[in-house]
């Protein structure tokens, strides 16, 4: 396990990549056929790293 935030460190730089990707030539996954979809990848990206968090002080 990451630990000092590293987990949502990590999944910050993974979502980061995914929009990049989804800029450059579009993933072809439902809802992100288009470059302009990169906002869905972002809004996915802070709920994850919301998600991440709740649950780290949860586990505390």
């Amino acid at each position: 396990m990451l630990v000092n935030g590293g987990m949502s460190k990590a999944l910050l730089l993974l979502m980061l990549g995914l929009m990049i990707v989804q800029v450059i030539k579009p993933l072809g996954l439902p809802g992100l056929r288009r470059r302009r979809d990169a906002w869905k990848v972002a809004l996915a990206a802070l709920a994850a790293i919301s998600a991440t968090v709740v649950l780290s002080h949860l586990a505390a």
